[in-house]
């Protein structure tokens, strides 16, 4: 690995990855099948990922046709890696078993451990049968849709294949490790201005946003549409934030304190709510919706848009926020949702819905072509990276509960094989021109210096 490393870091020849020899084992971030009740009885907020997520040393996989070994010089945590750390709503070797019962390729995905992980930037290293896009030796990001596209139904619409999967969460060898297996249709190219870290960090959540938004399966969100944000602070709300604003609608932003009311004005946004100060509590209790705050809250929105409702509602809270999210969007609106991260049984009043022809849209990930679409605003440097925090990738577990505390704005990052913060730059000029908006998230005075645990 200090080999491969040092050939990373010196940028060697693409030859000399072609020939250098890949090890045996890698370390990984794992979750154990025989650990899946660990947390039997605790309520989800209880359940602990630090606990949960272990590093261990595991064999590395051969890439099969059509795939890539990658090693990885960043990651990333997503809200998948808690929900696989947390075992909600399900094990995730129930994902893998199934996999495993599909063929041969599924087989080796069904092991006793779970390497979880769905971002990554870092350089190939092997390609199998196939490949010829990429070659040893090229920097790159990956997106998290695997699929081999071999129904029919996904040729108009890759994220309608049935066989579709999210890489690291329903199949093995993510990449919260030093080395990753991935299909070649998930990698990207790196942007160059960003370091290893930075570039690790928007794959799943860039390209999330921008189909919910962007892209004729989402809202198709048109210039002055009103869009609220929830979570506009956060991981995905973060990226949200800026595709609308690049795209020339105005967000409304619902954040959960003062600090992230200034960190998304930074972003150039002027209309923000503080749930929290607002003191907004959509049910009266577990099981009952309160019916007077959706209209407070739809109040407060008009006083913000100037009388206007939302046009559309980027959802991701779920239960806690969805009968409020159906109720402020405009007659005709839309609502467009791809988690729910705050419980999955959804209550709201359908009235709303029918009578006013609102739209609801499930959208999950993205397909190939929206994800590279939304890396390339990246490359371009007209979407940043909203980095907030680094870890070690021993420290993944740790990393991962803190996403789960909801201690972060933006997104948190982990180092996988790379040695330090701040590597991986080639374009110093987009990075100079960009430097502000790239450090905006990042909670230290030194963006080179690690924010995470040492």
């Amino acid at each position: 690995m200090n080999e491969l490393v040092q050939a990373i870091t010196d940028t060697a020849a693409a030859e000399d990855f072609a020939t250098m020899q890949v090890p045996d084992t890698y370390r990984g971030a794992v979750l154990l099948a025989d650990e899946v009740d660990m947390f039997e009885g605790l309520a989800s907020a209880d359940k602990d990922p630090a606990k949960s997520i272990h590093l261990a040393e595991v064999p590395t996989p051969e890439p099969g046709p059509g795939e890539v070994l990658v090693a990885v010089m960043a990651s990333a945590v997503n809200y998948n890696t808690v929900w696989s750390a947390i075992f909600e709503p399900i094990p995730t070797f129930a994902f893998l078993k199934r996999y495993g019962r599909s063929g041969d390729e599924g087989k080796r995905h069904d092991l006793p451990y779970h390497v979880v992980g769905s971002d990554l930037s870092g350089v190939v290293l092997r390609t199998g049968a196939g490949v010829n896009r990429w070659r040893p030796g090229d920097k790159v990001v990956a997106h998290c849709l695997s699929t081999d596209l071999g129904s029919p139904d996904g040729h108009d619409d890759s994220m309608l294949d049935p066989q579709q999967r999210i890489w690291g969460y329903e199949t093995n060898f993510g990449g919260l490790a030093e080395l990753s297996l991935v299909r070649a249709n998930q990698l990207m190219p790196k942007p160059p201005h960003l370091t290893w870290e930075e570039a690790a960090c928007s794959g799943l959540v860039n390209s999330t946003a921008y189909r919910q938004l962007v892209s004729r399966n989402g809202a198709r969100m048109k210039q002055g549409d009103n869009v609220l944000i929830w979570g506009a602070a956060g991981g995905l709300g973060s990226y949200a934030v800026q595709l609308v604003r690049n795209g020339g609608g105005i967000p409304v932003c619902v954040v959960s304190s003062q600090e992230r009311v200034e960190l998304v004005r930074s972003m150039g946004t002027d209309l923000v709510i503080d749930r929290d100060a607002e003191g907004y509590r959509f049910w009266k209790d577990e099981a009952t919706p309160d019916p007077s705050e959706w209209k407070r809250f739809g109040t407060h929105i008009r006083e913000l848009t100037g009388g206007e409702d939302v046009d559309i509602v980027l959802e991701h809270p779920g239960r806690q926020t969805f009968g409020a999210s159906v109720y402020v969007t405009r007659r005709g609106g839309t609502v467009v949702t791809c988690a729910s991260t705050s419980g999955y049984q959804h209550l709201y009043d359908n009235r709303y819905l029918w009578m006013s022809l609102k739209r609801i849209i499930g959208s999950h990930f993205a397909n190939y072509r929206e994800a590279w679409e939304a890396n390339r605003l990246i490359c371009k440097g007209m979407i940043h990276p909203t980095l907030s925090k680094v870890y070690r990738l021993p420290e993944a577990g740790v990393a991962a509960a803190g996403v789960h505390r909801n201690c972060h704005s933006g997104k948190v990052g982990v180092l996988c094989l790379a040695p330090k913060t701040g590597l991986g730059v080639d374009d110093q000029e987009l990075r100079e021109r960009s430097a502000t908006k790239i450090n905006r998230f990042r909670q230290a005075d030194d963006p080179t210096e690690m924010t995470g645990l040492e």
